[in-house]
């Protein structure tokens, strides 16, 4: 059998020859559509560039982007900090790229990516462009590109994480020991891969002790402040108000612990709340918060060892790291 040309791609996409050259090289100057389409081909096809334009990854920058979500976010500190305590001992130099979640700026990396501005990238959530599929990446010529913490169905090969479905029955489970019974779950973005392992950790747990997950006890959140303040509001307006809450991320348990205090609702005599993440501030906070710790530091090292492992030449296997559950002062005895 022969093998896939550009010729074919732009046959089956529908597109001329130019227009599967600008996808692959400037995607970001590209009509979604079209480039999905592109990229669908490709996929299809099984098409790759030639080994010319592949060897342009073989000069090196000495420089790793890493592209993170939101960069104010102060979960991402500790990962940055692992990122390049590993990168500078390898001499490399650590750019980071804010995505704010855009598909946008993504193919804007995605370019810098292409003009070999880097020699590899770390990403700490999972883009939604099509480009990241692992054939179409191959196709691209992009260098080599390791995941952290949001790992989703395409995010390839190697990735850094930890369970976060075992740990969020853990957080559950917690509670459960404890006596409570009528435990809600403040959830993150639909978007987000990390909220419905978690949503499905807090269901099996209920499940495992007999107990119903009631979709009146799941509260829709998006990891920030406010929506923390806003489960605390539905929590007060309801008639069987839930005695704990298991919460997708330590800053939304921290907003709900704010208006609890300005309400005097006291924690955990009155309700008990577990968060995720354990950042700086949980064990500042009052009362402290009970959360599950991930080894943040040890996770951006980790990726930046595996990525520098994928540049010389190996093929490592993805790393899941453990989680601690940390029982602090914000959970008691229903």
């Amino acid at each position: 059998m022969s093998r896939p040309t550009i010729e074919d791609v732009a046959r089956i996409a529908g597109v001329s020859i130019a227009t599967v050259s600008r996808c692959l090289h400037m995607p970001d100057v590209v009509a979604v559509k079209t480039r999905e389409r592109v990229l669908s081909a490709v996929r299809q096809t099984g098409y790759n560039l030639n080994a010319a334009a592949q060897s342009l990854r073989q000069r090196r920058s000495n420089t790793v982007l890493v592209m993170v979500p939101d960069i104010g976010n102060t979960f991402f500190s500790k990962i940055l900090g692992g990122i390049e305590s590993e990168a500078s001992a390898a001499g490399l130099t650590m750019l980071i790229g804010d995505t704010g979640r855009s598909r946008a700026r993504e193919d804007a990396y995605v370019r810098y990516l292409l003009n070999g501005r880097a020699d590899g990238a770390l990403l700490l959530a999972d883009p939604q462009a099509a480009w990241f599929d692992i054939p179409t990446r191959n196709a691209m010529g992009l260098p080599p590109i390791v995941a952290i913490s949001e790992i989703g169905p395409d995010s390839g090969p190697v990735t850094v994480s930890i369970d976060n479905e075992g740990a969020a029955h853990a957080a559950v489970s917690h509670l459960i020991g404890l006596g409570h019974r009528r435990i809600a779950h403040v959830a993150g973005p639909d978007s987000n891969i990390l909220t419905a392992q978690r949503v499905a950790g807090y269901r099996r747990a209920l499940h495992s002790a007999g107990l119903q997950a009631e979709p009146w006890l799941e509260f829709p959140g998006d990891f920030g402040l406010t929506s923390g303040r806003a489960a605390f509001a539905r929590f007060q307006g309801q008639d069987q108000r839930p005695s704990a809450l298991f919460f997708a991320n330590d800053e939304m348990a921290m907003g709900f612990l704010a208006s609890a205090y300005a309400a005097g609702v006291r924690v955990p005599r009155d309700v008990s709340i577990v968060g995720f993440d354990d950042i700086h501030f949980a064990q500042s906070c009052i009362p402290a918060l009970t959360t599950i710790r991930q080894p943040r530091a040890e996770m951006g090292a980790a990726a930046m060892r595996l990525l520098l492992e994928i540049i010389g030449g190996k093929a490592p296997a993805s790393v899941q790291l453990p989680y601690e559950l940390v029982i602090r002062d914000s959970t008691g005895p229903v």
